[in-house]
């Protein structure tokens, strides 16, 4: 199935194409993506209605979030994450339990690498979404992941924080696994908070950092 113009840029902005700041230019958006204007006008309308895009005078540029925007969007995926956690250790089929072991064990290979492991952790944290076998559950979190987007790389560039977040992984899994719903939601919980204290320092350190 192809991918419309509005899929395909918000990839584009969640794969670091496009960076917080970046303008987005509607015929350049029509050739690279080998669509007509029109699509990309109207996805762009509505990525400014989701408020991916911000205004710029008479442009659209990507948007970017502030400290507090920052801080309420980690409450937000804290409460979200933690409850799929607590659903999949209730309701994960052993088989997805299997495939979340899997993904550690790969993913232990990607440390030192902090771009790839911030496509392995985008992964893993989906699949635990999926393993919640909630619906409604999983379109909000793909609202906020949506919005992790927004945030220019990895706290997974942090020294050490690679191998840590993977412990932490591991944590989660061994919890759902044992249907330790209280023990999982825990889990995850102490994950995010780990992620966004990394940010934090990061961002003092000089230079807002991005997705983890």
């Amino acid at each position: 199935m192809q991918k419309d113009a509005y899929t395909m840029i918000l990839e584009a902005i969640d794969a670091g194409a496009y960076r917080p700041g970046d303008r987005l230019v509607e015929s350049e958006l029509a050739e690279r993506f080998g669509v007509s204007r029109t699509p990309v006008r109207e996805a762009l309308q509505r990525l400014e209605t989701q408020s991916m895009l911000a205004r710029d005078g008479r442009s659209l540029i990507v948007a970017s979030l502030d400290h507090n925007q920052l801080a309420e969007l980690y409450v937000v995926r804290t409460e979200l994450e933690a409850l799929a956690a607590r659903l999949a250790a209730k309701h994960a089929a052993p088989e997805e339990v299997r495939v979340l072991q899997e993904m550690i064990d790969e993913d232990r290979a990607q440390i030192g690498d902090p771009v790839a492991l911030s496509r392995a952790n985008k992964r893993f944290h989906k699949q635990i979404h999926l393993a919640s076998h909630n619906r409604y559950l999983v379109q909000q979190l793909d609202l906020v992941h949506r919005s992790m987007a927004l945030l220019a790389t990895t706290s997974l560039a942090a020294e050490g924080r690679g191998e840590t977040a993977l412990a932490e992984h591991q944590a989660i899994v061994d919890a759902i696994r044992s249907g330790d719903e209280d023990g999982a939601a825990t889990a995850l919980r102490a994950h995010i908070s780990k992620a966004f204290e990394t940010r934090l320092k990061l961002d003092a350190a000089g230079g807002r950092k991005g997705r983890g």
